[in-house]
This record gives structure tokens, sequence and C-alpha cells, in this order.
């Protein structure tokens, strides 16, 4: 349903809107029963809003879109280097972005084995918790991280990082490698390696790999998701 829910939106760019529900069923190629119900998801998550019988993108997308340089423009450019990534890895992959003090998930490409993660498109998880949010806590300014570290740290599993120092620690590690682990701290036996995209001095996204704990390499899968950031960094600074 999260991967519908993308198409509808996909609906609006580049031809804008507003659109009846009809049209968003034809645009999206599905059924309109299915259209109504995700459509009304939407419009409560503040995606899209809702003016008589026409569909709109919301308020909150366009506060998304403010976060990088044409937020729908970093999807499409990021799908090529998501589905190399998938391909090269045949694992769960994320594009994420930073809203405040949280990781908002653009794509989700699903490996071939289910697991069991909180990450949908369009849903928040916290910076700390999560491999995506590390990358981007890391190259997102000295100010955000001083700010994030002197509170109070959420925790999703019993290995989320709750400790000031630790995370600090870690922190220093992937501006050094510029990449960063999650070990169960966002689903219990899941593990994650993530790397930042740039566009300038910050990291504007990041990209990231996910697999059970029984089989997580990093070394193995460390060059791939370096290979598919460094990539999308190349075109987004406008060398592709």
């Amino acid at each position: 349903m999260l991967e519908k829910a993308a198409i509808i939106l996909d609906c609006f760019s580049p031809s804008g809107g507003p659109f009846r529900l009809s049209e968003l069923s034809v645009r999206a190629g599905l059924a309109k029963p299915t259209v109504h119900r995700l459509a009304a998801d939407l419009v409560r998550l503040g995606w899209l809003e809702r003016s008589g019988p026409h569909y709109r993108l919301g308020a909150k997308l366009f506060e998304l879109g403010s976060l990088v340089p044409h937020r729908l423009d970093l999807r499409e450019a990021a799908l090529p280097f998501l589905q190399d990534l998938f391909e090269a890895t045949r694992e769960t992959v994320h594009l994420g972005i930073r809203d405040g003090m949280d990781v908002i998930y653009l794509e989700r490409i699903h490996g071939h084995e289910a697991l069991a993660l909180p990450s949908r498109i369009g849903g928040s998880l916290p910076l700390t918790c999560t491999g995506v949010g590390k990358a981007l806590l890391a190259f997102s300014g000295a100010e955000l991280m001083e700010d994030v570290l002197s509170r109070p740290l959420p925790s999703l599993t019993p290995h989320s990082v709750t400790d000031p120092g630790r995370l600090r620690m870690a922190l220093e590690k992937i501006q050094v490698s510029g990449l960063a682990y999650e070990e169960q701290e966002a689903a219990p036996g899941v593990s994650c390696i993530a790397a930042p995209v740039f566009a300038g001095g910050t990291a504007v996204a990041a990209l990231s790999v996910a697999v059970p704990r029984e089989r997580f390499s990093p070394a193995q899968l460390a060059p791939a998701v370096r290979t598919a950031a460094l990539g999308l960094s190349r075109v987004l600074r406008g060398g592709a």
C-alpha cells in the first residue's frame, strides 16, 4: 500500500494538479476505491489537501521539499542508484532526508527477504535510531549535533543508543569513515549500513541497506553503499 501511495503522489509531478478522484485513478492506474482510501490517508498525513472534489499536494510535502532542492527531483535522481544498490545487494534499500530531528523516508525498495522494519515511504523515525538518520546527523552541522546530544535520546528497541557520549563517538567515526552503522536500533534482528549524499557542504539525503543481523557483512555492503551515495552526490552537484 505504501508503494501505491507513492504512485499517487507522483501523479502530481510534473503535471501539478489539482485532480479529481477519477483523474487520480486513471493517472495512477489504480482502482478508484483504492485511490479514495489512500488519498484519505495522505490528507490526514498532510501530504495531500482536499478542496471539494479536488486533491492537490499538501503543505507537509512542500515543507519537506524545502529541506532539499526539488524533493521530487531528488527521488527521481536517486532511483537509478537505489536500483543499482538493490541489484548489487538484493537487500532492502532506503532513501531518506532530514526533517528536524527525524529522518523522512522518500523511497524504499524491498529486499527478497521480508523484514519487519518500521520504515515506510513518507514516514519518519528518530535520526539517532537509524543508519540513514545517523549519516544525516553526522554531516548536518555541529549546532544540530549538539542540540540532539543535549536532549534525552529516543529508544525504539533495547539496542537503541541512549547514551550521549556513546552516540557522539559513533557520529565522530561516521564523519571519518563516511559510513553509518545501525545494529538492531530501529528493529530487532535487523542491521543497517548507510552513507550520506551531498549537494554542498552538508548532507541533503542518505542511502542505506538493511539486512537480517545474522548475515550483516559491512565489508561486503560498504563499497556498494558508498558507490551509490557518491554517484548520486555527483549528479546533484551537476557533475554527471
